[in-house]
């Protein structure tokens, strides 16, 4: 949302200007300041969990790191000069705005900053679709490091593999300017921003948009991408095919994807898995071991290793890069077991698409389930809460307990008429076994409670990094 009365300069006069970014610690904020910083931007910025004391160790990485904090009270904005990144929706009484609007400063989204790294980039690599973009952001970053390519990587959740003493919070790598490998959201319409030489699409279903509008999103996306890398085992996805110029297929069960899996080949665990992947460009066969659970992060995997050999790859190069990659924070994230043998999972699941991949993978392996969920807004939960119930009532079982606190909340103006006792309500009617405890503590009060040998929990929910630090209490009282 850049302001109409400030025209934005040519990239190298822009980004020789300071950044200033509201938000910083924000999940799609903080790898972008990142890159900036390590392309020898000055950035510095503000953030409300910053001023309320909330993970204080995520801003005192940013500040060894070198970025500066200023208290979300408009004193890091003093000339004009400086560009304010801020959320499309963030309110003008947000005292950065309007102090930005002040000074006469150019106001910028995440998207639009982005965008320009990406475009301007020698190939821009995109990841589209409802869900798993974060993991295969990760993942074709990650091939890419491997095989030498040196790429830069735009994510939305930690990469454990590029994890440091020095960078304990890595969603973003800073390489070269050759590649750039960016999730793209189609949530607030930004996707349209973006060029790619490679647009990979994953799935299409229900999240923040309707599926019209959706439809209309991926397909303007697929002509803008030189190559278009689709799942042709999503119906959705795979009919907007004739929208694309040249196109690499992958899939699970779609005997006809170019990028594939022998049929009967696939040996899965609780924790890992392995399948033959077949290359039908020309029949070649490639050993993969994955250290993610799922048949959803096996599509994962494909959709990366297909993106990889739209970008040059070999396609054995690709599979064998995978063996050692290591996933993502707060993606099936396992923090670990009690001695009672009650197994406590972070998981990023907060859409009818992601929360049914999770439980899925769960259900597929012995042991109650207790599904902990926290909305991450009043509007998303108006908007999806009747699908998000019935994913809940028929994925799990009726020993299966679904347990969920008030959508979380952070100031603003919002309605707030439909919350979470909706929700759980639509469970039970559906047949679920769920409750509404308000207050998050009350909930871990009960889930420790109720929690017995063989159990396994799991955190749900997105917009709220104490999440983890939820997970993680869960277990040190249940050992």
């Amino acid at each position: 949302m850049t302001d109409p009365q400030v025209s934005v300069p040519a990239p190298e006069t822009l980004f020789a200007r300071p950044f200033f970014f509201c938000g910083i610690g924000g999940s799609g904020m903080l790898p972008l300041a990142q890159i900036l910083q390590g392309r020898g931007c000055e950035v510095a910025g503000s953030d409300r969990s910053f001023d309320q004391g909330r993970t204080p160790e995520k801003f005192a990485a940013l500040e060894a790191q070198g970025f500066t904090l200023f208290p979300q009270n408009g004193s890091g904005l003093t000339s004009e000069d400086q560009i304010l990144v801020a959320s499309a929706a963030i309110e003008d009484s947000v005292p950065e705005v309007a102090k930005a609007k002040e000074l006469g400063c150019l106001r910028m989204t995440r998207a639009e900053l982005n965008s320009i790294l990406f475009n301007t980039s020698g190939a821009g690599l995109a990841v589209a679709g409802t869900s798993g973009k974060s993991t295969v952001t990760g993942m074709l970053g990650w091939i890419l490091h491997a095989v030498g390519r040196e790429p830069t990587i735009m994510n939305g959740a930690v990469m454990k593999n590029f994890v440091s003493h020095e960078r304990p919070f890595a969603s973003s790598v800073v390489g070269g300017n050759s590649l750039y490998v960016s999730e793209v959201d189609e949530s607030d319409g930004s996707i349209a921003l973006y060029r790619p030489a490679v647009g990979i699409l994953l799935n299409v279903s229900l999240d923040h948009k309707s599926m019209d509008e959706l439809r209309a999103l991926f397909g303007d996306y697929f002509e803008r991408s030189r190559i278009a890398v689709i799942n042709a085992d999503d119906a959705e996805a795979i009919a907007l095919l004739l929208r694309a110029n040249e196109v690499i297929t992958f899939g699970i069960a779609q005997e006809k994807a170019q990028i594939g899996i022998v049929e009967s080949s696939i040996a899965e665990g609780p924790t890992q898995q392995a399948a033959l992947v077949v290359d039908r460009h020309d029949g070649s066969e490639h050993a993969l071991r994955l250290a993610l659970p799922g048949r959803h992060n096996l599509s994962n995997a494909l959709a990366a290793i297909a993106g990889a050999v739209a970008s040059g790859v070999p396609t054995a190069n690709a599979v064998a890069a995978l063996a050692s990659f290591e996933g993502l924070a707060r993606r099936f994230d396992i923090i670990g077991a009690s001695e009672s043998g009650i197994t406590v999972i972070d998981d990023f699941g907060h859409n009818p698409e992601k929360c049914a991949a999770t439980l899925r993978t769960m259900k597929a392996h012995v042991g109650r389930v207790i599904a902990f969920f926290q909305p991450h807004g009043y509007g998303p939960l108006k908007q999806m809460g009747a699908e998000l119930a019935e994913t809940f009532a028929s994925e799990l079982g009726p020993e299966d307990q679904v347990v969920m606190c008030d959508p979380v909340y952070f100031g603003g103006t919002t309605d707030k008429s439909e919350g979470s006792e909706r929700i759980v309500r639509l469970i039970d009617e559906a047949g679920g076994n769920a409750h509404h405890i308000p207050e998050r503590g009350a909930c871990g009060d009960y889930i420790t409670d109720i929690a017995k040998p063989g159990d396994r929990i799991v955190v749900m929910g997105a917009r709220d990094d104490t999440l983890s630090s939820f997970a993680s209490d869960l277990l040190r009282r249940l050992a």
